[in-house]
């Protein structure tokens, strides 16, 4: 074989391996990438910043809330300028907005619940790289930045991270207001449920009771750096009606006194059905509707008794 037929294969067969270690090291490199993903650090997960209903009446569902409740109009933590927003807590941004639907026609008025986060960049590829479906970043005016994705039942949660930046000082004859406590809303499968906000996201056991003290309907599972809490409510029948969903895909708001709430309520002109009383879990709460049957709760702190069915693994919320 003639010598410049040598050499052309030789440097053929360098490029050939050359090829194959830049694409062994490529391959290599992508799954140290994905080790590390799946191996770093979950990012905090503090509370719960905001939660967004449907509203098949936006002006009777803002006098309730904004006249009856007496929340704030706008705010801080208001990013959404398509929804009508009411600051629930103005120093700490926490809010609830509304979206004009037909959704709430079934009953299924709760569409979103978002939590706030330290890096949102990180928990998105930490839960990509554990395999879920996620939405691209979005930034808001305010510079933060939000994503969201879908828990395994279908339900729709976020997460936002929030500049490094203080918020604005109150506005005159603005007050602070109360905090979320926690947001409830219908579960199926328990096990599947507790993998993913368990396992995957880091929440942590809080209470878990029943109407009976040998059954549980209601487990609640507070966020992995914080002190506010989601709920699952379990065993509700698949056709349950508009009435019944609207009880249980709900919200609790915080009050250090539920008497002195109920008394302002009454002056609001809010519709109080019902009385405030002891709940199962030993604390004082109180019961409204919003215009679309959507539970409001009002509920104190700590409890002023001992629970029902298990005992508090965690630390109560503070005012």
């Amino acid at each position: 074989m003639p010598n410049h037929e040598l050499q052309k294969r030789a440097s053929s067969s360098s490029r050939a391996k050359r090829g194959i270690c830049f694409f062994f090291a490529l391959a290599l490199l992508t799954a140290a990438h994905s080790v590390a993903a799946q191996t770093s650090p979950r990012p905090k997960i503090t509370r719960i910043d905001h939660v967004v209903f449907y509203s098949s009446d936006l002006k009777s569902a803002s006098d309730f809330y904004g006249t009856k409740l007496a929340l704030n109009v706008g705010g801080s933590g208001c990013r959404e300028t398509l929804r009508t927003c009411f600051t629930v807590n103005w120093a700490s941004r926490q809010h609830i907005e509304l979206e004009p639907s037909n959704h709430c026609s079934s009953g299924n008025c709760l569409k979103e619940i978002v939590f706030e986060t330290g890096n949102a960049r990180k928990l998105r590829s930490y839960l990509m790289a554990k395999g879920f479906k996620v939405d691209p970043i979005s930034k808001a005016r305010d510079l933060s930045l939000l994503f969201g994705l879908q828990d395994p039942e279908g339900h729709r949660i976020a997460f936002v991270q929030f500049p490094l930046i203080g918020i604005d000082d109150l506005p005159p004859g603005v007050r602070v207001g109360p905090s979320f406590l926690h947001a409830g809303f219908i579960v199926h499968d328990r096990e599947k449920m507790e993998r993913f906000y368990k396992d995957i996201l880091g929440f942590r056991s809080y209470w878990h009771g029943g109407m009976k003290d040998d059954e549980t309907n209601w487990v609640s599972l507070q966020v992995p750096d914080g002190s506010d809490w989601i709920e699952f409510m379990l065993n509700v029948p698949d056709n349950a009606d508009k009435r019944l969903r609207g009880i249980m895909n709900h919200i609790a708001l915080g009050v250090g006194d539920i008497h002195a709430a109920q008394e302002q309520l009454r002056k609001n002109g809010a519709p109080l059905t019902e009385e405030s009383k002891i709940g199962r879990d030993g604390k004082w709460q109180l019961n409204l509707y919003d215009p679309d049957q959507t539970r409001i709760e009002f509920m104190e702190f700590t409890p002023v008794q001992k629970p029902c069915c298990s005992d508090f693994t965690a630390p109560h919320p503070k005012p």
